[in-house]
């Protein structure tokens, strides 16, 4: 395949990159910033979002597009400014990805476009499947659906556009769980607020091999939640964490020291909800890691 990446660079960009060039399909990196000299197998990096860069003069015959592109949540606190640039990075990108495949002679017939879990809001009771139509009204609900909105044009096109709702990935050296591990390698470890709060989170391998078993299951479409079938709530997964790691779960960490210090962003630690990947289940997908116990130990114990 000539799969074409938009944020490439990033946390699960590279493990898509390495996976597929590890089965030697063409991976196409869209990026503000190209390598000019890069020793990496299959793997071109394409300029955009850069003047007058013209990139689908170079992605022409693409399979598919993947679209992961936007400013992070976690690069300081939620100000106006900073909301603003969440949201706009986001629908940028997008835009720019479908006049890409709009202009193509001949354009992917999948288009993968990333989300979130939160565009269902925080409940510490409801179960949100992709049956859950409704986003919810927090900032982080506003911009995965707006999002959204911005990546369902690519169906006027004729083009299958899969919204996969990213929950909490977890890998031992990037993304949040060595964040999450920080405190209790340092014998500090212990919930954070009421520990009620639900955390859906999700095996980067299982990562990996979702997005490609969507692409290669034509069937699968519309909303898909990126997330293992086996939800915790917050005091919970911190003892399953602390017993895999071996260190104790004793100090709760207050909610309002946490509001304090984040703002708004506290959300992202302080509620959650629990997301069930129904339609990866009905499709037949198979988890490699479907619990958190076998997850935590594929990662700190192999």
């Amino acid at each position: 395949m000539k799969i074409v990446i938009a944020g490439g660079t990033g946390f699960v960009g590279q493990h898509l990159v390495d996976y597929y060039t590890s089965k030697d399909d063409q991976v196409i990196i869209l990026t503000r910033n190209p390598r000019k000299n890069s020793s990496e197998d299959n793997v071109t990096y394409v300029e955009w979002l850069n003047g007058d860069s013209q990139p689908e003069l170079q992605v022409n015959s693409a399979d598919v597009f993947i679209n992961l592109a936007g400013e992070s949540l976690n690069g300081g606190r939620w100000n106006d400014e900073r909301k603003k640039r969440i949201l706009e990075s986001r629908i940028t990108t997008t835009r720019e990805l479908i006049r890409i495949m709009n202009a193509m002679p001949n354009p992917p017939h999948t288009f993968i476009n990333a989300s979130a879990i939160g565009f269902y809001g925080t409940s510490d009771t409801e179960i949100f499947t992709e049956q859950t139509v409704n986003p919810g009204s927090d900032f982080l609900a506003e911009v995965c659906n707006i999002w959204e909105q911005e990546a369902d044009e690519a169906n006027k096109l004729d083009i299958r556009t899969v919204k996969t709702r990213f929950g909490l990935i977890l890998d031992k050296h990037n993304g949040a769980l060595p964040k999450i591990a920080l405190p209790y390698k340092l014998f500090a470890g212990g919930r954070l607020g009421s520990g009620e709060q639900w955390m859906s989170w999700v095996h980067i391998y299982d990562v990996v091999k979702m997005i490609d078993w969507i692409i290669n299951n034509k069937q699968v479409s519309g909303s898909v939640n990126i997330t293992a079938p086996d939800p915790k709530r917050n005091k919970d997964f911190g003892k399953e964490l602390s017993k895999t790691i071996k260190r104790p779960h004793w100090l709760p960490a207050p909610s309002f020291a946490i509001k304090t210090i984040l703002g708004e962003m506290s959300l992202l630690l302080l509620s959650g909800q629990y997301v069930y990947p129904k339609a990866l289940e009905n499709s037949g997908y198979t988890f490699q890691f479907a619990t958190l116990q076998t997850a935590l130990h594929d990662l700190y114990e192999r």
